[in-house]
């Protein structure tokens, strides 16, 4: 696959958004935020990232080192994405795949990351 054009939200709505992806190149994460939530992640820069709407329905948590501002929804509770800086100090969005639209995260060759060890 190449970059491709993908709208996603909650399970209730009240968050939507549009994202340019790669889903060739998804991961899983077996730190103790992503494993719990069975998170199949995609990243793309914050300017392939349009949140649609549902601002004032998210809410905010970090763990750990404070740095990734993990975004859910304050009504059904569930995480579409993820803000945070890639190594090379730009600003990156962790796409939840698991919330795209017409996506079955199940079927992609993700690659999986040791976050629990980082």
């Amino acid at each position: 696959m190449v970059d491709a054009s993908y709208h996603g939200s909650c399970q209730c709505r009240a968050v939507t958004f549009e994202a340019t992806l790669d889903l060739d190149h998804t991961i899983t994460c077996n730190c103790s935020r992503c494993q719990r939530l069975g998170a199949v992640l995609s990243f793309t820069p914050a300017e392939k990232f349009h949140l649609s709407s549902g601002e004032d329905a998210l809410g905010e948590y970090r763990f750990n080192k404070k740095m990734i501002a993990h975004r859910f929804c304050k009504i059904c509770g569930i995480e579409p994405f993820a803000q945070g800086v890639s190594p090379d100090g730009a600003q990156m969005v962790a796409v939840n795949v698991n919330c795209l639209d017409g996506v079955d995260p199940r079927a992609l060759a993700s690659t999986h990351v040791d976050g629990r060890s980082v």
